[in-house]
Formats: C-alpha cells, sequence, structure tokens
C-alpha cells in the first residue's frame, strides 16, 4: 500500500508544466477516472490536464450554473434571498435526490440556494429554474447561452438538475470555468459552497462534498459541488487556497465518491506543490531582469 500511494504521489509530480501554463507531459492520475484538470484560480494556468476535452455528462455539476444564474438575479435585483419560490407539479415530480418539498408549496430563495449546495435536490433546481426563467425550458436556454459566453463550447445543457440525459453533456475543462466564474464574478454569494449541513423543517442534511473543510499544509477546500449518474461515475468540482493560491480541480468519472475525493486531494496537494516551484521559479528570473536593468542604468 505504502509504494501504491509513493507511485500515485510520483505519478502527479512528474507532470511538467511551462512558463507559458501549457501542460506538458500528461500522467494518468492516481487511479482510473474519465478526466482531470487542475487550474491555478487566479492566472487560469493549467497545472494538470488529463482528458480535459473529454466529454461526459456533468451530473449535477449542472447545478453550478443553475445557482449562477441564480446569483445573477440576485445582483441585479431581479430576486432576493428572501424571496419565495413555490414549488409546481413538474418540481415535486423529480427524481432524488430531492428535498420532498409539496406542490403548492414554497422555499425561499436562500434555503433553495442552501438544498442544491448541500442536498444537491434536483426539485429545488427546477423550481429555481422555472422561478427565474419563467418555466424550465427558458432557464435551459439561458443556462446554454451563459455557457455560450464562458467559452464552454463543448457543453450542452438540457435540465437545470444534472438528472441523466444523453444529451446534457460537458468537459473538465468547461466545467473549470464554470467554477472559476463563480469565484471571480459572484464572490458575495460564492461563500454559499462552505456550507458543510443545512437544516430545513428539522432535517439536517450534509453537504455531499465530503472535502469542504481544512486539509494537511494549510490548505482548506470552500467548494464547490459534487454530483454523479451511471454513465458519468462520481464527478466534483473542488476549490481550496492555501497561502493566498486557490486552485481549482475537477476530476469526472470516479468508481465511486471515496476514491473521487482522494483523487482530488492529491491533485490539489500536487497543484499547490507545482504552483509554488513556478511562482519560485518566476521570482527568481524578475529578480534577475531587475538586476541587468540596475547594471544597465549605472552604466550609462
Amino acid at each position: 500500500m505504502k509504494l501504491f500511494i509513493v507511485l500515485c504521489s510520483l505519478c502527479l509530480c512528474c507532470l511538467s508544466v511551462r512558463a507559458d501554463g501549457k501542460s506538458g507531459k500528461r500522467s494518468p492520475p492516481p487511479a482510473p477516472v474519465k478526466a482531470a484538470f487542475v487550474i491555478d484560480a487566479k492566472t487560469g494556468r493549467v497545472l494538470y490536464a488529463y482528458n480535459e476535452d473529454v466529454r461526459t455528462q456533468p451530473a449535477s455539476l449542472t447545478k453550478m450554473m443553475t445557482l449562477l444564474l441564480t446569483f445573477r438575479a440576485l445582483r441585479q435585483g431581479k430576486i432576493s434571498l428572501n424571496s419565495r419560490l413555490k414549488i409546481s407539479h413538474n418540481a415535486a415530480k423529480q427524481l432524488p435526490c430531492k428535498l420532498g418539498i409539496k406542490a403548492g408549496e414554497t422555499i425561499t430563495v436562500r434555503n433553495a440556494i442552501l438544498a442544491l449546495v448541500t442536498k444537491s435536490a434536483n426539485d429545488i433546481a427546477v423550481a429555481l429554474g422555472e422561478f427565474i426563467g419563467g418555466c424550465e425550458n427558458t432557464f435551459v436556454y439561458m443556462m446554454n447561452k451563459e455557457a455560450r459566453r464562458l467559452g464552454m463550447t463543448s457543453t450542452v445543457f438540457m435540465n437545470p438538475s444534472g438528472w441523466k440525459n444523453v444529451r446534457q453533456l460537458s468537459t473538465a475543462r468547461d466545467l473549470s470555468k464554470l467554477a472559476r466564474t463563480l469565484m471571480r464574478e459572484y464572490p458575495e454569494y460564492y461563500r454559499f459552497f462552505a456550507t458543510k449541513q443545512f437544516v430545513y423543517n428539522r432535517m439536517v442534511m450534509r453537504n455531499h462534498n465530503k472535502l469542504v473543510g481544512p486539509m494537511e499544509k494549510g490548505i482548506v477546500v470552500d467548494g464547490i459541488k459534487t454530483g454523479y449518474v451511471t454513465a458519468s461515475g462520481y464527478n466534483l468540482a473542488a476549490s481550496a487556497k492555501q497561502k493566498g493560491n486557490r486552485l481549482i480541480a475537477i476530476v469526472l468519472g470516479g468508481e465511486t465518491a471515496k476514491k473521487r475525493d482522494e483523487k482530488v486531494g492529491k491533485l490539489l496537494y500536487a497543484g499547490f506543490d507545482e504552483l509554488q516551484k513556478i511562482q519560485l521559479a518566476e521570482n527568481v528570473k524578475q529578480r534577475k531582469r531587475k538586476k541587468r536593468s540596475s547594471k544597465k542604468l549605472v552604466a550609462m
């Protein structure tokens, strides 16, 4: 087992990254997955890439787009966190995971957001889409329009929840763009993704993202979304910060939720180590340039 862990670590660390941020050697991740992608959230620099453009069903990672459009409506003042949305028959009939609110009942936007972040409630995702778009189909159109704006060229959305649909597809690269936009454009609402549990009608719903919280080496995971359908396997978009740096890691197609989480954790550790090496090398180059410039000034 120890030998396996060492080999996994070497596999991650052997990836070379050029100064322009493009990936060099592409080694497979520590265990079978469909795709893996790690970027520096600040610059967009690619730190790790494996099958990043292979299309698969995003499952509940779709809810990141549903929440992005919700955050936009909040920012624009079209709705508020205290606005109440009514559960339609269409929303109520969605299959689990779900909050289970009956048709005709209402829920606040704040609680709807928390239900998506923690429980990954399909019924509430559809209800939010209907509330913001007027109907589910219009909202799906809005989702795809926003995907085009973000440059998610390989992504097609068919519903707000991520429920299985062979035509609903995305890639690790595209999903990293979506996650990055959420934290950069809506920082005041991104904090919802760090919620560890949500209590509603005396029911305690724990966040499906078990990585949320502190890791070793001063790394803190504060989002962002899990997903699963049979066709895709276990998916996770995660974001973590360490000493002023922030990474986004996407893993698609894990065999189990536990194995998926382990892969993401290893990618984050390796990614932060790689980013620090790059930053150190860039600082050394910058000091050398300044030194040469100073010498030229003295010579003049």
